[in-house]
Formats: C-alpha cells, sequence, structure tokens
C-alpha cells in the first residue's frame, strides 16, 4: 500500500494518514458568525482525513468578504467551533482552522457600518462576491495606513489564541489566492511606498510578521501556511517575479519551524500550468532549510498523482478539496479505488443539508 495510507508525524501532529482535506468556503455559518449545528456533523463526517483544514474563518469583523462565513474571534464562535473540534476529535481525526482576511475582496455591505475593505493598495479588485442578494463586484478599498498593520498581526495573533481555545489542533494561515497577506506580497497588487511596499523584503514583511506572531502564540509545530504563487484568483495578477518572491519567503518562514508549508501548485481550482514556476525547487529549498517540516501539494490531484508524488518524496501530504465535499469517505474511496460522487455544483455555497451533509458512503 502506498505511503499515501501511512501515518505520519506533522510539527506537534500525529496523523492517521496523508490525504488532507482542504479548505473549502460553503457559507453556512449561524447568525453570529458561528459554525452551525450542520457543520458540526459536516466535518465530523470527514474525519478519517489524516488533516482537516477547515473553511477559511475571518480573524476580525473587518476580514469577512462572502455572506456565512464564519469567524474565529468571539466567544461565541470559539464555542460553536469547539462543538466542531470535539465531534471530530471523537472520531480520532485532528482538525486545523485557516485563519483569514480577504483584504479588498470584500463588500460594504458585510463590514462594520461605515466601513470600506482595507488591502495593500487602494486600487480595487475586477471581481465580484457573494452578499444578500447574491454575488456583487467588490467594493473599492482603501491602503492600510503602516501605523495600522500592527492591529492587523494582533487579530491574527487573537485569532490562533482563540483557534487554540476552540480546541483545534492547529491553525493554517492564509496566505493565498488574492486575499489581504497575498496582496501585499505581489507587486501586481503592492503599489506602497513605504516599508510594507516595493522590494521583495518589504513585501513579504507583512505575512513574516503575522507568521512570527501566530508561532510565538501558539508555537511552530501547530501552525502552517497556504501559498499560491501563481494563482490568479481574485485578480492578484502575477508577480513580476514569482520565483525570487516565493524563494524569499520560504527563506523567512523555514526558521520558524513550521508544520507544513501548504503549496496550490497552478491556478487555485484551475489549470496547473497557468504560469512558470518551479514549485519542486522551492520545496527543496523549504526541505534544505527545515528537514522536519512537511510539503503538502494540493490541485487537481487524482488517485494516482497522489501516490506518485508521496511514494516519490515530492510531497508529504496531498490536500483534496471537492472530492471531499462529495465524498465524505474519500480516504476509503481511494484506499480501494472505488468510483467517487460527483459535487452538486447549485448547493456548494449557502443552503442547508442538501449537498453538504447528506452526500452518501461506500
Amino acid at each position: 500500500m502506498s505511503a499515501l495510507f501511512e501515518p505520519v508525524r506533522v510539527g506537534d501532529l500525529a496523523l492517521a494518514n496523508r490525504i488532507v482535506m482542504a479548505p473549502l468556503t460553503r457559507n453556512r455559518a449561524a447568525p453570529g458568525r458561528v459554525p452551525s449545528d450542520l457543520a458540526v456533523t459536516y466535518y465530523a463526517q470527514r474525519a478519517s482525513a489524516g488533516l482537516l483544514i477547515t473553511e477559511a474563518s475571518q480573524i476580525s469583523p473587518e476580514g469577512q468578504g462572502y455572506l456565512d462565513t464564519p469567524g474565529i474571534y468571539s466567544a461565541q464562535q470559539v464555542a460553536g467551533w469547539r462543538r466542531v473540534t470535539d465531534a471530530v476529535h471523537a472520531r480520532g481525526g485532528r482538525i486545523v482552522i485557516q485563519l483569514w482576511h480577504v483584504g479588498r475582496i470584500s463588500h460594504v455591505s458585510l463590514l462594520p457600518e461605515g466601513a470600506v475593505p482595507v488591502s495593500s493598495t487602494a486600487r480595487a479588485a475586477n471581481g465580484k462576491t457573494f452578499i444578500a442578494g447574491g454575488f456583487a463586484p467588490v467594493s473599492a478599498p482603501r491602503a492600510l495606513r503602516s501605523d495600522e498593520l500592527p492591529r492587523i498581526v494582533d487579530d491574527y495573533r487573537h485569532a490562533a489564541r482563540c483557534a487554540i481555545e476552540a480546541g483545534f489542533d492547529g491553525v493554517e494561515v492564509h496566505g493565498a489566492n488574492g486575499y489581504l497577506l497575498d496582496q501585499f506580497l505581489r507587486d501586481s497588487a503592492n503599489d506602497r511606498r513605504d516599508a510594507y511596499g516595493g522590494p521583495v523584503a518589504h513585501r513579504a514583511r507583512l505575512l513574516a510578521e503575522v507568521m512570527h506572531a501566530v508561532v510565538d502564540e501558539i508555537g511552530g509545530g501547530r501552525t502552517g501556511v497556504r501559498l499560491s504563487p501563481v494563482t490568479p484568483s481574485n485578480d492578484i495578477g502575477q508577480d513580476s517575479d514569482p520565483q525570487a518572491l516565493f524563494e524569499h519567503v520560504i527563506d523567512r518562514l523555514a526558521p520558524l519551524g513550521l508544520a507544513f508549508v501548504h503549496v496550490v501548485e497552478g491556478q487555485t481550482g484551475g489549470a496547473r500550468d497557468i504560469a512558470p514556476f518551479d514549485f519542486e525547487a522551492l520545496r527543496e529549498r523549504f526541505k534544505r532549510a527545515h528537514p522536519a517540516g512537511a510539503w503538502m501539494v494540493n490541485n487537481g490531484y487524482h488517485r494516482q498523482m497522489a501516490i506518485d508524488v508521496v511514494d516519490s518524496g515530492r510531497a508529504d501530504l496531498v490536500a483534496f478539496g471537492r472530492p471531499f465535499i462529495a465524498n465524505p469517505d474519500l480516504v476509503q474511496r481511494l484506499r480501494v479505488d472505488a468510483p467517487l460522487n460527483a459535487v452538486q455544483a447549485a448547493t456548494l455555497y449557502g443552503g442547508g443539508a442538501e449537498g453538504y451533509t447528506d452526500y452518501p458512503t461506500l
């Protein structure tokens, strides 16, 4: 049997296998941006994954960008997530929460009264988000002042502490897909002239400060990060030199002793060859600096690809997204090479149990 199905140690976590459920936004949070009763069932159903990464969860009211997404900053949210983590742990699973600030990918109707989205830039993204009534163009942002950035860092720190209080085994910081931290990283979206803009080292500063704060709060062995070096998601645009940028990011983060780095290869949810990038060189760079750190790959993996990439040593973990939506028992299906249920596209975002907790198992 492939190493894909064998136990592995990832930071402080002992995982039953190397199959990870990727973070998947489902827009089903209850009032107060609290995980619903259905979320408890949904995650518990998928607890056979070696590791569950929750849907992205905002670190503050300012960080929300879509209707009915959960948060991880209030006492009520901590209590709601505790029900989820208890249910997953009761089934022998391990679960981390993805910490999220959307930056400019938001709408004024979702934010505290009078607020507009914040970003590295005042330039609006050409994109849409999900609000009451359906999809709408994102609102124009304002550029964060440099004296506001310590507050952003503290919001990540606070969210990490809330995550541990909620019973999570760790956190994944969302540094990908054109959201706030990615907006600072890429020169396609960062037009700043202060200490957080311009050269690569300046653009990587906010991510580095966030990661330091989270690791200081909960430890590197319970902390991961998600990166997407070339995805065009959310109108982020390509950086002028993504290889140099993300090699610098890896050099900054490797000394923190992270549990894992989670890399989206190509376009998130799309083509793997969207733009040139040497992902293997990035992995080798990380492993030289931090041999104990796990390298997690994602994007369009099927069973044989996952087996091959783990057995060859080119990845330690493989994250599956949409297959886990439609197949709560995906690990068993992959193990025995069983057919997979198809995703119901109409029920991906918002709604109730249909297309959420009612997919059949083997």
